[in-house]
Order: structure tokens, then sequence, then C-alpha cells
């Protein structure tokens, strides 16, 4: 069959998505095939396109996306034709040693996430003579794709296609980052670095665990103004200005946790981090980028202080990402409101543009 995709042939800052017809096998075993019905944009594929993150091309962008099970191979049991399906960005197999501890964001079928082919080591996109292989072993950024039954969590219809598609990824990270991997506790202080799609959900998260104090920093002041809405409660464009107000409102003693979130990680911004957390402080790092972490060892021997990366927000897809959507159904989970612009597919690089202007919080691409 035919799809329409937006593809990436070469990787740089002036290299963009082309909207492209390609090839679509059909589903052999252990796959679905799937409609979908809107991405998100989420600046993992960004980081892709300007040649930030190594990665196999040609590439099917997109790893946020939310659509329809139109056709099932055999063996599969996961999902049946007709669900309507999230994917996760990470498959989970639930076998093997990660997924058997409770460990699924580290789930060893993540292992084809750079070349983008499926388990067998095989592709299901082609054009001409090339194989093309779907970003995170998804590629959201076409019409259909064929995936993993690994890669699918069923959701009830009844919520927008579009909310659903953001907890592929950003929703779960962010949420996850203060939640599980900070550890948030009621009357901590948390500082969240960076608000896009996924700094808005580690504020969202942290005062869902009972946060007394949220500080969000971003230089973007319509960032600040979203994250007022769901739940910092200080906000600030400038690190020395937060850190400032930060010594005055703990009278010295400083936050429990740093959430770094940032499209572009660097040292500065790790040290930043560290050096606004007090005894016993945890630096949450999500954001991704070549850099060194840059921070003095006395300086987190002498105060136990703690840096922990985290990937997918240490989530279990299969448990987490239906229980955000029970929260948004719920309405104690934003998700409507992170939405600033929708897209037609052949507008994706309009998006990316308006991300990179800070003008999106999170944008979503409407297929169909």
């Amino acid at each position: 069959m035919k799809t329409k995709a937006a593809v990436l042939r070469e990787a740089g800052p002036e290299k963009w998505w082309a909207i492209e017809e390609l090839d679509l096998d059909e589903p052999k075993a252990g796959e679905v095939l799937v409609r979908f019905e809107a991405a998100g944009l989420c600046h993992s594929d960004e980081h892709i396109r300007a040649g930030d993150s190594p990665a196999r091309l040609p590439m099917v962008g997109g790893h946020e996306g939310a659509g329809v099970v139109e056709r099932v191979g055999p063996g599969v049991t996961r999902v049946a034709e007709g669900d309507h399906i999230v994917c996760s960005f990470i498959p989970v197999c639930g076998k093997c040693r990660y997924c058997s501890t409770g460990r699924q964001n580290l789930c060893d079928a993540g292992l084809n996430a750079g070349k983008g082919c499926l388990p067998d080591g095989t592709f299901r996109f082609h054009s001409g003579g090339d194989d093309l292989g779907g970003m995170c072993v998804l590629g959201t950024f076409s019409e259909r794709a064929v995936l993993s039954e690994t890669s699918c969590v069923r959701y009830e219809p009844d919520i927008p296609p579009e909310a659903a598609a953001l907890v592929s990824c950003g929703v779960t990270t962010g949420w996850g980052s203060a939640v599980y991997a900070a550890g948030v506790r009621a009357g901590d202080t948390v500082v969240v670095f960076g608000i896009g799609g996924v700094g808005i959900n580690a504020v969202q998260g942290a005062r869902y665990a009972g946060a007394k104090t949220v500080i969000a920093i971003d230089p973007v002041p319509f960032k600040l103004e979203m994250a007022k809405k769901v739940g910092a409660t200080h906000t600030f464009t400038d690190p020395a200005a937060a850190k400032e107000f930060l010594i005055d409102h703990t009278r010295g003693q400083l936050a429990e946790h740093a959430i770094l979130t940032v499209g572009f990680m660097t040292t500065e911004v790790v040290l930043q981090g560290a050096e606004m957390v007090g005894k016993d402080g945890q630096v949450t790092i999500t954001g991704v980028g070549k850099y060194e972490l840059g921070v003095p060892g006395s300086m987190m021997a002498l105060y136990r202080r703690k840096i922990h990366g985290v990937l997918f927000g240490n989530a279990n897809p299969l448990h987490d990402i239906p229980r955000l959507l029970d929260l948004y159904r719920a309405g104690q989970l934003k998700l409507d409101e992170l939405i600033t612009h929708r897209y037609r597919l052949d507008e994706v690089n309009d998006g990316y543009r308006d991300m990179m202007a800070g003008k999106n919080i999170r944008g979503v691409i409407i297929h169909g």
C-alpha cells in the first residue's frame, strides 16, 4: 500500500523534512498496521534533523502518536483490529530482565530506536531501492505505519487522539521525572529548568505529588505563563534571579529537587541545577546533548547531593500511559491546554520552526 510521510534523508541545520509517498508493507507476525490520527512534534525529532543525535537515515519522523489498528499480523495478542492505540516510544516486550523487574523504560526491545527497523531487523517503509526506518521504530509522521505490537498501548476512544498522542513521550517523561525519578514529596521545593513539552509536565507532576513550591525557569515569558496555569508557584527568565529568590525563600536550605529538561542541555545548566539543591538534594536530568557534567566532586560528596539520569520519566508505559489518561479524564492532568498549535502533515517544518522560536508548548500534527 501507499502512505504519505515526512521523511528525513540528510541531517544538518539546513536540512528539513520532505513529504513523500512511500510503499508500506503488510504487517508480519507480531506486528500491526496503524492509521495515525495525531502525532506530537517532540524535540527529539528536531535533534535528529539538526544532526545533534545519531540515527540511520533515511527515516520517517515522529515518535508521539495515537491512531487506530487497521490490521494485525499472526500471533498478535496485545491489541486487536479497531483498537485505539497510543504509541510507546520505547517498545515494551514485557519479558526481558528490565520489564520483569518493573523497569519497562529500559526494555531491551528499544535497541533498534536509532535504526528504525522492526525486531527482525527489517523495514516496512520503502521508496525505490531505499529502506526507511521509523523514528523510535514508529514513524508517526506518516498517515499509516506498521509497528511491533510491543510499541502499542490501547486506550479508550472517548479521549481525543491529539491529547492521547502527547503521553507517548513528553507528558510521561516530564510527569515521571518529577513523580518517579525525582520522587517529589509533599512540602518539597522543586526547580524545573526548561518549560517545553517535558518541563511543563514536570511542573504538573511536581504539583500533583504535593510540592509546596515549584519554580519554573525559561527565557520565554509565554512558556512561564503556561507554567503558572499548570502549577508553578514562581517563574523566572533568569537562573541567577531564581537562585537569589530560592535562597531567601528557603532561608538558605535551597531546593530538594532540580529537574533539568532544557532542549539543548549544557554543562552550565547542570551546574546551575546542582547549585540550587541543598543537602541530600537531587538533580534529575532528562535533557540530552553533547555536554560534560562539570560539577565539582566535593560539591556533591560533602552535601550528599545526587545527579540522576532519567529515560521516559522512569515510567512503565503499559501501566503509566493508561494511568495518565485516566487522570486527564478525571480533570487532574492538563493535556488540551498544552497544545498551542495544530498542523497538517505538510506543515511539519512550520511546526518545528515555531518550536525553535518559542511559540509552542506542544505542536500536534492532525492526520487526515
